[in-house]
């Protein structure tokens, strides 16, 4: 049976272990709460036994007894299909925080089922890459009712430093949306930052002259110092992959189509996502696609 109390220390199945879910389920884990963790590929879930994780073989397994599962995959189509393996398992009113970047189109799909299976749902998208996951300072955007928020909260203080509820029907996909509107700023930036560099060498212009030259300005802000420093080191540990971006731009061209807005940039930026992982970055940072401005 779920424990599904409003009190006391809540059991959570972390699905999802990459390299977001990882870092979370770790800080939860860390945290003291009862955590258990599955993953497609099982070898990338069991690092997460040494901080006291179970880990477990299938998404039924991960949710038996769980008062809370939060998902944390690629997309709506690999949460669904972890969510139906975990469905004999899962008990009414399991609160369900997801977490996974899915569109307006995904979160829909998502929320039915939810509502089949009558559990507590919170849709609760999260800003912020692998340090501040690995940190837990990530920033959870969430909307959900009122009554299930101190139960979330237990869950998001431990892999957050900032939670921003945006509406009381998580099935509505308020926060989903948010999601959308800001990486649409992030691809726009990650875009912008690899093209300039990228010109700038073509041109024989030294970048870090280009950094010096808008360093403290309006025009200068700490992402394009993060991303432009993988490109001049030429290392790109993955983050935020370039295959990763390019799933969201394609969520967010999809979202602004059926809402009767031209993205132009986040086209563009597509092409350069889609241009770099042929190119074979896909498992890399998304500052990678900055080998999308050279021919191959």
């Amino acid at each position: 049976m779920a424990d599904n109390n409003s009190s006391g220390t809540p059991s959570v199945a972390v699905l999802g272990t990459g390299i977001m879910g990882a870092a979370m389920a770790r800080n939860l884990a860390r945290a003291g709460l009862d955590v258990r963790v599955w993953n497609r590929t099982r070898a990338r879930a069991e690092p997460l036994a040494a901080d006291g994780a179970l880990v477990t073989d299938t998404p039924a397994e991960a949710v038996d007894g769980a008062g809370v599962v939060l998902t944390m995959l690629l997309d709506g189509d690999a949460v669904l299909d972890a969510m139906r393996q975990a469905a004999p398992s899962l008990a009414a009113g399991t609160l369900w925080l997801q977490s996974s970047t899915v569109g307006t189109e995904g979160l829909e799909r998502l929320a039915r089922f939810a509502d089949e299976h009558r559990l507590r749902f919170v849709d609760a998208p999260v800003l912020g890459t692998k340090e501040p996951a690995e940190k837990g300072e990530l920033t959870i955007l969430a909307a959900g009712p009122q009554d299930v928020r101190e139960r979330a909260g237990r869950v998001f203080d431990r892999i957050g430093g900032r939670t921003q509820w945006v509406g009381e029907d998580g099935t509505g996909g308020a926060a989903s949306r948010l999601k959308l509107v800001v990486n649409t700023w992030v691809l726009t930036v990650i875009s912008g930052t690899g093209e300039t560099l990228a010109l700038a060498e073509g041109l024989g212009v030294d970048p870090r002259d280009f950094l010096a030259a808008v360093a403290g300005g309006a025009l200068d802000l700490p992402y394009l110092r993060l991303k432009s420093e993988l490109i001049l080191s030429g290392d790109y540990p993955a983050s935020f992959t370039v295959s990763a971006a390019r799933k969201d731009a394609r969520l967010i061209t999809e979202a602004a189509a059926a809402a009767g807005v031209r993205t132009d940039l986040v086209a563009a930026a597509a092409e350069r996502f889609r241009r770099a992982e042929a190119q074979g970055h896909g498992d890399e940072d998304g500052a990678a696609a900055y080998f999308a401005s050279f021919p191959e």
